[in-house]
C-alpha cells in the first residue's frame, strides 16, 4: 500500500465516521486529513519526476559513451601502450595547467602544438631535446653513444 492509498482509506474511515464541522476536533481531524492528501499527492508527484529524471540520466550516460567511444575511438581499458606498432602508437600528455591526460597519436604530435580539450591551454611540443630513457625504441641512446 502507497502513501496516496493509505491517506484514502484513512479518509474513508473519516466518512464512516461522519464528523461534524461544527465540532473544533472534527474540524481539525478533517483539516488534518486533508492536509495528509495534499502531502500525499506532492510525494507521489516527486517520486514520478524522480523516476523520470533517473531515466533521463541513463539516456544521457549511455549517450555520453557513445560520443566518448566515438571521441576516443576505443573502449576504456583497452588504450594502446606501444604495442600496437608505429602506425597505431598512442601517446599520453599531461597538461600542466589542468593534469588532464590528452592522448595523441603522431599524426598530432607533427603539429607544433595543440588546444587541451579540458581547461584550453596551449599545448607546445618541442623535440629538439635528446631523449634520455634508456626503455624507448627510439635511436637517441644509440646516437649519443655514438
Amino acid at each position: 500500500m502507497n502513501i496516496t492509498e493509505k491517506v484514502s482509506y484513512i479518509k474513508g474511515l473519516a466518512d464512516g465516521l461522519t464528523l461534524d464541522e461544527s465540532n473544533k476536533q472534527d474540524k481539525i481531524l478533517k483539516a488534518i486529513i486533508d492536509l495528509l492528501d495534499d502531502i500525499a499527492l506532492s510525494v507521489s508527484d516527486l517520486e514520478d519526476g524522480c523516476a523520470e529524471l533517473g531515466e533521463q540520466i541513463d539516456a544521457v550516460d549511455e549517450d555520453l559513451s557513445a560520443v566518448e567511444d566515438l571521441v576516443y575511438g576505443e573502449e576504456e581499458g583497452d588504450e594502446c601502450d606501444g604495442c600496437c606498432g608505429e602506425d597505431d602508437e598512442v601517446y599520453e600528455v599531461e597538461c600542466p595547467n589542468c593534469n588532464d591526460v590528452i592522448y595523441l597519436d603522431a599524426d598530432m604530435l607533427e603539429k607544433d602544438g595543440i588546444v587541451c580539450p579540458n581547461c584550453g591551454t596551449n599545448l607546445e611540443f618541442d623535440f629538439d631535446e635528446a631523449c634520455d630513457c634508456d626503455d624507448c625504441d627510439c635511436d637517441c641512446s644509440k646516437e649519443e653513444e655514438k
